[in-house]
């Protein structure tokens, strides 16, 4: 059965046909020279960070609540972000991209690549191959569409010493791109500590906009908090700022339809007598927050890698091999299945 809608049935929201479109804070109503300033010293640079804030986080800026919400408000409608039917908002899905990892296998597990406005969360053992992930992604996005890219920059926030120029060459020669270029196009950032890496994150906004990245990849998303953060009395805060800190991540990705990527450590549970005793770092906050979860491990020997999709909020439950080379990711070949382990 076709559901149509008359004329005289009332629409979600008023028609504004002629919305405004704000391209600086400053040219908000209501927004000054000293107000802009204060809101950038927060690290809201662009409209698109104003549009996914709350009006609390405007309270630092002197701003009253009726007028961080009236601001909030115009930055949102200059961005369409409105309450939309289910068929327009199907509409909109279809303008949501997808990102190769470099893997057909991989790509299969995941519906066809890593999509963008969603954090696609890589957890495993050490040397199961999460950076080198991270790494291949980072090529992949300066790729035109046809070959499975954005043609696009990418954002790296390493908070463990794990980023490589060296490995970033090796991939981009391979995919025939300029190595010198490919590295341009990669923006790092070292976070010391967790506090360090959340605000990295919240100053992220002019950086994504100016530098037009399209990959937002924070390797790894759990290190400082584990670290910092020790004892059963610590557990509340740390999963209020890990919590805190994946929003701004989610903003961030669907403000500027972005491929967000986290890597996470995990952990052994010794109580768990059958199955998998591995967990990933984080419980629930994480669980809930990643859109899709990948658990990667090493087979026996060998470069190959099993990855298997542990969570998505529409693709089944699955697992898939791969292989990293001095290439990069690769296809497995089929004398390597045999290698599993």
């Amino acid at each position: 059965m076709t559901i149509t809608q008359d004329e005289s049935e009332p629409s979600i929201e008023p028609a504004a046909p002629s919305r405004p479109k704000y391209e600086v804070l400053e040219d908000l109503p209501g927004v000054g020279p000293a107000t802009s300033k204060k809101l950038q010293e927060m690290g809201f640079h662009t409209i698109e960070s104003l549009a996914t804030a709350t009006a609390r986080e405007l309270e630092p800026a002197g701003i009253s609540e009726k007028k961080a919400l009236d601001v909030i408000r115009l930055a949102r409608g200059s961005l369409d972000l409105a309450f939309v039917r289910a068929d327009e908002l199907l509409k909109q899905r279809e303008t949501i991209n997808r990102l190769s990892t470099g893997s057909q296998v991989l790509n299969d597990l995941l519906g066809g690549g890593l999509e963008t406005q969603t954090i696609t969360e890589f957890y495993g053992e050490y040397g199961s191959g999460k950076s080198q992930i991270c790494h291949q992604l980072c090529i992949n996005v300066q790729l035109p569409t046809e070959r499975g890219g954005l043609g696009a920059a990418a954002l790296y926030v390493d908070t463990e010493n794990t980023f490589r120029t060296e490995r970033l060459v090796q991939m981009a020669q391979h995919q025939q791109l300029d190595p010198r270029e490919a590295a341009r196009n990669v923006i790092v950032a070292d976070a010391y500590t967790s506090d360090h890496q959340i605000f990295l994150l919240e100053n992220a906004d002019k950086v994504i906009k100016e530098n037009n990245i399209r990959l937002i990849i924070i390797d790894s998303l759990t290190s400082h908090f584990r670290s910092e953060y020790v004892g059963r009395e610590t557990l509340a805060l740390r999963q209020q700022k890990l919590n805190k800190h994946m929003h701004k991540l989610i903003r961030l990705a669907r403000a500027f339809n972005a491929t967000a990527v986290v890597t996470n450590q995990v952990m052994a549970k010794p109580d768990v007598f059958f199955g998998d005793s591995v967990h990933p770092i984080g419980g629930h906050v994480v669980a809930h927050t990643s859109h899709t979860r990948i658990y990667l491990r090493k087979a026996s020997r060998g470069p190959i890698r099993i990855a298997r999709l542990v969570s998505s909020p529409y693709l089944p439950d699955g697992e898939g091999i791969f292989k990293i080379t001095t290439n990069g990711i690769e296809e497995a070949e089929e004398g390597d299945s045999k290698r599993r382990g």
